[in-house]
């Protein structure tokens, strides 16, 4: 079944809304990327104006930028912990806010994976 985002079905009071006109596609959304954890695999998606955004489905490398503003590539050992979703940690999800475990330690994820095409991120 097709994703959309338009508004609920029921009120806040728990009514329902009538429908006053059929799905458009500028409304359908997408099923999440969940950036697992492995070898670069990207998917490029179709979006609204002809264009493509890059969606990662697996790395293993990300970008971590010091206190001091130097950037270097690093290789991600394991995903730490999820404040978003902790099932995502045991299922090895990388997404923003993430923090993940690499040889220069501890590093939070900045970036969107699944939107962005790359995994960036600061030391923790």
């Amino acid at each position: 079944m097709a994703q959309d985002q338009t508004r609920p079905l029921r009120k806040v009071s728990g009514g329902r809304y009538r429908r006053y006109r059929t799905k458009r596609k500028y409304e359908l959304g997408g099923f999440p990327a969940m950036t697992r954890l492995g070898e670069r695999k990207i998917k490029m998606r179709r979006i609204v104006g002809g264009h493509y955004k890059p969606v990662l489905l697996s790395a293993k490398e990300v970008n971590v930028s010091d206190q001091k503003g130097k950037t270097q590539k690093t290789e991600i050992l394991n995903v730490v912990e999820n404040p978003a979703n902790p099932n995502l940690v045991r299922r090895n999800v990388i997404t923003k806010g993430a923090v993940v475990e690499t040889k220069l330690g501890r590093v939070r994820v900045t970036s969107r994976p699944g939107q962005e095409g790359t995994v960036n991120g600061v030391l923790v």
